[in-house]
């Protein structure tokens, strides 16, 4: 009766596999289709309720878009350089404010339909935080086009 049982039970698994693959292929969702197995074991060691489990790969499948849309959105932008806000060495330019910057990064600029402009010289850091708001303004979400 055991070899029947884990017979049975290893056409199940495969059956459910192959089913996987193929669900995930028709929705699109790579990341789930690579975690669902490794999210499955966990969900079994750990006691997870079904609920919990489909949270858990929706969450990675969510994670993974959101990721990508924001690579897909900074290849879009065709920004200069890749630069960060954290990057930007404010020791060198003193007459850039921290805070100020640290305020702009919250992009509440952009929910307020505001404008940004850099002013100065070249060689005094313009380029650098426009493009670390607009990534940053990518990873929220927000479709950006750099021009100089």
């Amino acid at each position: 009766m055991s070899t029947k049982n884990s017979t049975a039970q290893a056409r199940t698994c495969r059956d459910v596999s192959s089913e996987l693959v193929y669900l995930t292929k028709a929705l699109k969702a790579p990341a789930l289709r690579d975690a669902a197995e490794r999210l499955a074991e966990r969900a079994r060691d750990e006691g997870w309720s079904h609920e919990e489990y489909l949270a858990a790969c929706l969450q990675r499948e969510v994670a993974a878009r959101d990721s990508h849309g924001a690579e897909g959105r900074i290849r879009a932008a065709r920004f200069p350089s890749r630069k960060s806000l954290e990057d930007f060495d404010f020791d060198h330019q003193r007459s850039v404010k921290r805070e100020v910057i640290a305020h702009l990064g919250t992009l509440d600029f952009v929910v307020g339909k505001e404008n940004v402009i850099f002013l100065g010289p070249p060689g005094t850091g313009k380029t650098h935080l426009a493009t670390g708001l607009g990534i940053r303004a990518c990873q929220a979400g927000h479709r950006v086009a750099f021009a100089t």
